[in-house]
């Protein structure tokens, strides 16, 4: 009986000292109080019972939320913020060795350095910078968290919370700046459409003065045709006149003169200027009369 006794203890204490550890976990062992060099894992770890004391470090990355925190801006300002911490175990060893509770330490490390980065800020920029005072958090605590073997990936500020008269002015602010930039918009409007109706103007202006334009170019072409027109007309009567002057004789020209003499008598004029002389004209006349009559 009292070997069956001592074989179940024997297979107690061999199943105790077989350890099974998942990817994301390492196992810190203290032998007799002292840290192995080294965390053990992941698969089978075999420690020694009684003497060796195993400690689980679960390496997966962990999201801490801080909870609101009252901080004093650089212009004495009461605001409240809460931020979330992602952080990770990077060094099992240091975790467990250096540090009591690293993530108790984290949050107490997380809330001071908050409190420190926000006091050396204006209100104004602490409400429009919140990615440069997550990056300024993330490395302030990255620097004292890395000798405990954690890495702090990122910090990401979800609320913040200025005192009620602050909130209340930046809504009187918002509504201020809501108003002139309608006032803006407005003027705008108004400036484009008289720049649109403006241009339109001109636009018609332009197009009635090139209208005008080419109405009056069209008249001096029609103009000028009818002047050349006219210039021709008259230069083909000269060339027509010319050549019946070639033509005729001195007969021709003698009844010419009958004719004018003629228009002359039926005249009202009590004067007539003559440009040859009156015998002459009769004699010659009286030589074609005779030319004319029949011979005996």
């Amino acid at each position: 009986m009292l070997a069956y006794i001592l074989i179940g203890l024997v297979v107690l204490l061999l199943l105790s000292s077989l350890k099974v550890l998942p990817e994301y976990q390492r196992l810190v062992v203290l032998r007799l109080g002292r840290a192995l060099p080294q965390a053990k894992g992941p698969g089978l770890v075999v420690v020694i019972p009684v003497i060796d004391t195993p400690i689980r470090v679960d390496l997966r990355e962990r999201i801490m939320e801080i909870p609101k925190q009252t901080c004093i801006t650089r212009d004495n300002a009461p605001i409240s913020i809460d931020f979330l911490i992602y952080l990770q175990i990077v060094d099992p060893l240091a975790s467990v060795v250096n540090v009591q509770n690293v993530f108790q330490a984290t949050e107490g490390l997380a809330t001071t350095t908050l409190r420190a980065v926000i006091g050396d800020i204006a209100l104004d920029d602490v409400l429009s910078k919140r990615d440069e005072i997550n990056q300024k958090l993330r490395v302030k605590l990255d620097e004292v968290t890395h000798r405990w073997g954690v890495q702090v990936n990122a910090v990401e500020i979800k609320e913040i919370l200025p005192p009620a008269e602050v909130q209340e002015s930046m809504t009187k602010q918002m509504a201020a700046e809501r108003n002139r930039r309608a006032m803006v918009t407005e003027a705008e409007g108004a400036k484009q459409s008289q720049i649109l109706r403006a241009e339109g103007e001109k636009t018609a202006r332009i197009l009635e003065a090139e209208a005008q334009k080419e109405s009056l170019i069209l008249q001096a072409e029609a103009q000028r045709q009818a002047q050349l027109l006219a210039a021709e007309g008259y230069a083909l009567a000269l060339q027509k006149i010319s050549e019946a002057a070639r033509l005729a004789d001195s007969n021709t020209m003698l009844i010419q003169y009958l004719e004018a003499l003629k228009n002359l008598g039926q005249s009202p004029s009590a004067k007539w200027i003559l440009p040859v002389e009156i015998t002459s004209l009769a004699r010659q006349v009286g030589e074609v009369m005779k030319d004319r009559s029949p011979s005996p």
